[in-house]
């Protein structure tokens, strides 16, 4: 009986010790839900709501008719499709050069250091200034096609042509690939050593260590940034709208453009239909990827 006592002397102390910790946790991010509620959750369900009215002021239900319109518009597949291609395309290039760097920094390679440095400032230069740069190298009359004709090359008109989608391209990977090489190089770093010499020892050459070993232990990195990777593909706007503009070749024009150009002709029943399609796309597939995720953890167990 004693025993019993004590034991539920401690459990009742302990359930005690959880409710204040709890109570204590909830207060302390109590500020941040509500500036997340009222600049973030907030806004964006009112955004729902006024993409099936009619008017922001004093509107009617009109359904899914401003979806219709949206679908109709030709302005919209084209940004629609070009933001699709661009994820499409980028994110798995985005994928595969970030962990072969990775996997190159991983090792002892001569000034890793400094090449780990490097990857990182991307992440730190503020976008706006750097872009100028990115002018300079891809303008008519810029750094680029000065070098192209100096061995004899016609000029390219880089951000006026389909090459602006390259352009676009190498810009989104010069920017996030350094955060991607820094997740996979930490999963590296905790995969054991033991295990390569074990397969080298079994006879395993290097693709069949990467495939059973790398990838393995890589699942979880893998999935966080695939997923971040998606994400920021789709916030490619701002380097794009500071490269060229608010109407920029069609190769590049994106959602983001099309939305900010709905914003500015105050058109706010397209451009929060535009919002919650985006959206939900986003939320599609990230759904996508965790039944990937779990089903692939289901099968390596």
């Amino acid at each position: 009986m004693k025993k019993w006592g004590f034991w539920h002397g401690f459990a009742m102390k302990t359930k005690k010790w959880f409710r204040r910790d709890t109570a204590a946790a909830w207060l302390f991010l109590a500020p941040s839900g509500a500036g997340f509620a009222l600049f973030y959750l907030i806004p964006f369900a009112m955004g729902v709501l006024y993409s099936f009215m009619d008017s922001t002021v004093d509107g009617h239900f009109v359904g899914v008719d401003n979806y219709r319109e949206l679908l109709a518009s030709a302005s919209f597949r084209k940004a629609a499709s070009n933001t699709f291609y661009f994820t499409a395309v980028s994110v798995p290039v985005m994928i595969v050069l970030s962990l072969g760097l990775a996997m190159l920094l991983n090792k002892n390679v001569y000034f890793r250091k400094w090449f780990r440095t490097s990857y990182v400032l991307p992440l730190v230069v503020p976008v706006a200034s750097i872009i100028l740069i990115w002018q300079m190298l891809f303008d008519w009359n810029g750094s680029l096609n000065a070098w192209l004709t100096q061995f004899g090359l016609e000029r390219v008109d880089w951000m006026k042509s389909d090459t602006a989608r390259m352009v676009v391209i190498v810009v989104y990977l010069w920017k996030n690939i350094g955060y991607n090489v820094i997740l996979f190089l930490a999963g590296l770093q905790q995969i054991p050593k033991d295990y390569y010499e074990t397969a080298q020892v079994e006879g395993a050459g290097r693709l069949r260590q990467f495939g059973s070993i790398t990838l393995v232990y890589l699942t979880s990195t893998m999935f966080f940034v695939v997923m971040m990777s998606i994400i920021n593909s789709f916030k490619v706007f701002r380097e794009t709208y500071l490269i060229a503009g608010d109407y920029p070749h069609d190769s590049i024009y994106m959602l983001q453009h099309y939305m900010n150009n709905m914003f500015a002709s105050l058109d706010i029943q397209k451009l929060t239909a535009a919002a919650t399609l985006m959206v939900g796309c986003i939320l599609l597939l990230v759904m996508g990827l965790f039944a990937l995720e779990r089903r692939y953890r289901q099968f390596m167990e």
